[in-house]
């Protein structure tokens, strides 16, 4: 049998928010791009949490402030020969320099309420997902209940998948769990699992009715 496949994500109305950016992601199993690395905003991070300008920074590493300023504004890329001078001038680790920056705490307190039947709907061939919470933005999990439409395996053309981990609960009916590296799976009402998402995945519907499961997946570029 050919792996399964997941169909096009029929979408009416996409805001520009991150959030149902990363949410339609996960529903329709699509990966995100993996961001390029901000080496020049991880440098103007450092050279700010130590109070520097420019030129403080240039007589500690030798390297011109105008060709500071061009890195920190991504106008150029620094060779290897630049990357040492920086990390010896400033006296710091090379996984100080390449790692990016903190994300600003959000703020604490908040609070999204969903009315039942109120969530975002996105209807595909196999799933309806209901996106729930979706007015909060900087989440770090996304919710969605879903009602299994498919039926077999077959209806899909290839593997579901995303970046991050998932935590799936069969509120109604019975599913069949269909996993890329472990045998189908039979999953009845109360039954719950926890994997990792960019692990091929698909549900289908056993009983009589449509199943509808909830699931809580994090965000893969939040990690």
């Amino acid at each position: 049998m050919q792996p399964p496949c997941w169909p096009p994500f029929y979408v009416t109305v996409m805001t520009a928010t991150s959030e149902e950016h990363a949410a339609l992601r996960i529903a329709s199993g699509r990966k995100p791009f993996v961001e390029p690395l901000r080496l020049g905003e991880r440098l103007k991070q450092i050279r700010l949490a130590n109070q520097w300008t420019l030129e403080d920074v240039s007589q500690r590493t030798g390297i011109a402030r105008s060709t500071l300023s061009k890195i920190e504004n991504d106008q150029v890329s620094p060779t290897f020969s630049v990357v040492q001078k920086l990390i010896s001038g400033l006296n710091i680790d090379l996984p100080q320099l390449f790692t990016p920056p903190k994300r600003e705490r959000y703020t604490m307190g908040r609070r999204d309420l969903t009315r039942k039947g109120k969530g975002q709907l996105h209807p595909t061939p196999t799933y309806e997902h209901e996106l729930l919470g979706h007015q909060l933005a900087q989440k770090r999990m996304i919710p969605f209940k879903t009602i299994v439409r498919a039926r077999s395996f077959e209806e899909y053309h290839q593997w579901v998948r995303h970046d991050g981990e998932e935590f799936l609960m069969v509120l109604h009916g019975d599913i069949m769990l269909y996993t890329e590296f472990y045998a189908p799976l039979v999953l009845a009402e109360g039954d719950s699992i926890y994997f990792d998402s960019d692990m091929g995945h698909a549900l289908v519907s056993t009983s009589q009715d449509d199943a509808v499961v909830l699931s809580v997946c994090t965000r893969g570029d939040l990690v």
